[in-house]
């Protein structure tokens, strides 16, 4: 019987903190909406380049972040097999530049 109360009791107390719960945030108070990412396209394209410079097969690099630098440009990180590189490219998707992050 005791272990019955316990449940209870357990029970009882999630539900008491399931309630206390906030609203998630909205979308434009959230971090990520403050800085502008390269659209999904633009980071694939950056990944191919990278792959031809770190001469690695293009599925073992990963975009790992990116940012708006101006109005037509972005700037993409990536991890190519481990190794650390940045791509430049415009936003009609040609390749500025790929090199081996610092």
């Amino acid at each position: 019987m005791r272990s019955r109360n316990l449940f209870v009791a357990a029970g009882v107390g999630l539900a008491i903190l399931g309630g206390c719960q906030s609203a998630p945030p909205k979308p434009e108070e959230m971090a990520r909406t403050s800085l502008q990412t390269a659209p999904a396209d633009l980071q694939l394209i950056c990944a191919n380049a990278a792959a031809g410079t770190a001469k690695v097969d293009s599925s073992k690099v990963l975009p790992t972040s990116s940012r708006q630098l101006d109005a037509t440009s972005y700037s993409v990180d990536l991890d190519a097999g481990g190794r650390k590189f940045n791509c430049i490219v415009d936003t009609s998707g040609s390749v500025k530049s790929v090199q081996p992050a610092a």
